[in-house]
């Protein structure tokens, strides 16, 4: 199982284990993660899973397709380390990630 950490708006740490081959956005939502409302349900039609990757981690995460860039135009204050966290495939080398989630969702 591969470990990560969702931080709150307020600070609060959400520790979860994830299967690999999951995504993120399918762990916050199994886990009761506050602020990831995912309403197109992981098919990148939405930004309502925008999460911020921790700058440690971006390169191992790795960069945006084309379609998820697009979507993050629709996103809150996107920043350079935004993803949609439908978007990022839990795997061993994630083992530790921290992502942050915004205040809101687009």
């Amino acid at each position: 199982m591969t470990r990560i950490t969702f931080i709150a708006p307020d600070g609060t740490r959400y520790d979860v284990e994830a299967e690999n081959g999951s995504t993120v956005m399918e762990n916050a939502i199994r886990n009761g993660v506050p602020g990831i409302e995912a309403e197109c349900g992981g098919a990148c039609a939405c930004a309502t899973c925008h999460v911020y990757v921790d700058e440690e981690w971006t390169d191992t995460v790795g960069a945006p397709e084309a379609m998820e860039e697009d979507m993050l135009d629709f996103a809150y204050d996107v920043r350079p380390n935004s993803r949609l966290s439908c978007q990022i495939r839990v795997r061993d080398e994630l083992d530790g990630l921290v992502v942050t989630v915004p205040e809101r969702q687009a």
